[in-house]
């Protein structure tokens, strides 16, 4: 009987040694290259357990690399929906777009559908020219007009966030007057 307890160690020994050379001989796991991806197994190694095969399509995902930042001015008003989108600094404009460059009528030019279409008219020209994040920089008429931003303002930042873009900053840039200059109309009012 001890004899067989001291021979069973031995044994396990043996079969680590062999399963050290097994691992030696097996091909490398897949190695990360940058950007992310993964470089494709060999041709006549087995796919990992859990991952899709041959035939079906990749999972879709947005390569994690260093974010470049802009900011999209966005100006909206119950008339109109204006977006720029600049460097950091704001000197350099990449992109812009407004309503009524979407939609015929006047009368739409406010509307969230025509700040959606111009959003994603925006954003994909600034994604074609390298940018990945944006800061948003939402403004309303202001002054001694409207305090508060348009109908447009809320769907520009839902097609921002769709559009793959990360999203930094939110902030409200809308001029507030400590004492307003004098609001057109006169001392009755505007007489309709």
């Amino acid at each position: 009987m001890a004899k067989e307890e001291k021979a069973k160690p031995s044994e396990e020994k043996k079969m680590e040694d062999k399963k050290l050379d097994e691992s030696k001989d097996a091909p490398a796991p897949e190695e990360k290259k940058e950007g992310g991806e993964s470089s494709a197994p060999a041709s006549g190694a087995a796919p990992a357990p859990g991952a899709p095969a041959a035939g079906a399509a990749a999972p879709h995902f947005i390569p994690r690399g260093p974010i470049r930042w802009a900011l999209c001015h966005v100006y909206s008003s119950k008339n109109d929906t204006i977006l720029t989108i600049t460097d950091l600094s704001g000197a350099e404009t990449i992109a812009k777009a407004s309503g009524g460059m979407i939609v015929k009528s006047d009368r739409e030019e406010g509307k969230p559908y025509a700040a959606m279409q111009a959003t994603i008219k925006a954003v994909t020209e600034a994604k074609s020219r390298g940018i990945t994040g944006l800061h948003i920089r939402i403004r309303a008429p202001g002054g001694h007009g409207s305090k508060t931003p348009g109908s447009g303002a809320q769907a520009v930042v839902r097609t921002i966030a769709r559009q793959g873009v990360r999203i930094g900053k939110i902030e409200d840039v809308t001029p507030i007057p400590t004492d307003s200059t004098k609001r057109p109309g006169g001392r009755r009012g505007r007489r309709v």
